[in-house]
């Protein structure tokens, strides 16, 4: 598959660009600046599977991935609509303040990011996924990471192939929750996945029994 990474020079988009590319799926990592996605890049034990780019030129793809910052999600895809228009677009945001040692989930506007998303490329076909996910855990391909990845979208082929694409990636399994309104909760339980982490100092993971 060919993936292409808004944003993709932080640590959630380095992650899965690590995991995409060990999963032999061809990764484009894209910024505002295509210096600073050539110099991640190059720091990646990926191999030649991932290349940098602008934001602009990696949304050529057959699946997109919006691994921006919460706060950047908006600005950075809405200039980016018409491209997107028709693709399967993933947002994996979480819109997360600190306050002393928890984190706390704030409930954007339209219920979540991923909704925030669906408004600024109205014409793309969003997924939420990739929430709970420690970001040092995703990036190191040695660190034993096994989780479940909880998806949701409105349209149903956009979820299989987003699916697909989870469970292309070593360690990972997609559970399909159902419609793009799931993805509000969702990502509001990624607070609570993080402070038990900080309070712990753990990398912990969801991985859900019975099913």
């Amino acid at each position: 598959m060919h993936v292409g990474i808004i944003g993709g020079t932080g640590p959630a988009g380095r992650g899965l660009a690590v995991r995409a590319a060990r999963a032999g799926h061809d990764v484009r990592i894209g910024s505002r600046d295509a210096t600073r996605a050539a110099e991640v890049v190059a720091k990646l034990a990926a191999g030649s599977r991932v290349r940098g780019g602008t934001n602009a030129e990696v949304v050529d793809a057959e699946l997109v991935v919006a691994a921006t910052p919460w706060e950047a999600v908006v600005s950075t895809v809405g200039p980016l609509a018409d491209a997107l228009a028709g693709k399967v677009v993933v947002s994996m945001a979480n819109a997360l303040v600190r306050q002393g040692r928890e984190m706390v989930a704030l409930v954007p506007p339209r219920g979540s990011m991923a909704a925030e998303l669906q408004a600024a490329a109205p014409l793309a076909r969003v997924t939420a996924a990739f929430h709970h996910l420690p970001a040092s855990l995703m990036e190191d391909p040695e660190s034993g990471l096994t989780a479940d990845v909880l998806v949701c979208g409105d349209d149903p082929a956009a979820r299989e192939l987003t699916c697909a694409f989870v469970g292309s990636l070593e360690g990972l399994r997609p559970v399909e929750v159902g419609s793009l309104a799931q993805a509000g909760p969702i990502e509001a339980f990624t607070a609570a996945c993080v402070t038990v982490n900080i309070r712990h100092r753990v990398h912990a993971t969801v991985l859900l029994g019975g099913l």
